[in-house]
């Protein structure tokens, strides 16, 4: 365990002083590299932040349908409130994630994530691969996501960006499984708590849910962000 944090503390910190990201707030879902056979699901997301700049609030709406054992595909709608308080849709995005590894089949489970998102209205794309990892020390679980991130378009300059995000999380039950949150980019570092559980109904039909309080630590009198999700698998 001891050389599993030590490797993780060197990410943060190089991922603290590289130049990642610039544009989007990086404070949303930690994934974890699994996938159930043939899985569909619902989603929806909400992430709330409040600085001193104001507020920014925004929602994700999804389906999913694994194309195999080990490979989802996700479409997701993305809207979000504009400037005069008028909430509309921000985006489009299409996520694919891929399970490398069956659970507890090496020291550490491993998957990949890919996303291609496009600003609605706007000839804005974003690209996006990511590594996910997580590990199991007794009744504890630690989820790492490294995530590369490419933007580009006509309304706004190429370049590259990166993201870092991390749980550490206590399985106290399933229903409900309390963690600590870490993320870590360019313009923004962040840590809070968070809670998450799971209620599973016959067969594959389970019900996900996550809440978190993430404060940020940039040195703005205020920089919360509150961010929530639910998940129906079946």
């Amino acid at each position: 365990m001891k050389v599993w944090l030590l490797r993780t503390g060197m990410l943060i910190a190089g991922f603290s002083c590289l130049p990642l990201w610039a544009d989007n707030f990086i404070v949303d879902k930690v994934y974890h590299p699994y996938v159930l056979p043939f899985e569909r699901e619902f989603e929806w997301r909400l992430t709330s932040r409040q600085n001193d700049n104001g507020n920014v609030l925004q929602q994700r709406f999804a389906f999913g349908h694994a194309l195999s054992e080990r490979v989802i595909l996700e479409a997701y709608i993305v809207g979000a409130r504009d400037d005069y308080g008028d909430f509309g849709l921000e985006g489009y995005e299409l996520e694919a994630r891929w399970m490398l590894t069956e659970q507890g089949q090496y020291w550490a489970d491993w998957g990949l994530l890919f996303e291609v998102e496009k600003q609605h209205h706007e000839d804005i794309w974003e690209a996006t691969a990511g590594l996910l990892t997580e590990k199991e020390f007794g009744r504890t679980s630690l989820t790492t996501n490294i995530k590369v991130v490419y933007e580009w378009g006509a309304q706004i300059n190429d370049e590259w960006e990166g993201e870092f995000k991390l749980k550490y999380r206590y399985r106290w039950i399933p229903e409900v499984q309390p963690a600590v949150e870490f993320y870590a980019a360019e313009d923004y570092l962040g840590i809070g708590p968070a809670f998450m559980g799971i209620k599973r109904f016959d067969g594959q039909q389970q019900l996900k849910w996550e809440l978190g309080f993430i404060t940020g630590l940039n040195g703005d009198n205020k920089d919360h962000t509150l961010r929530m999700a639910l998940e129906f698998e079946f």
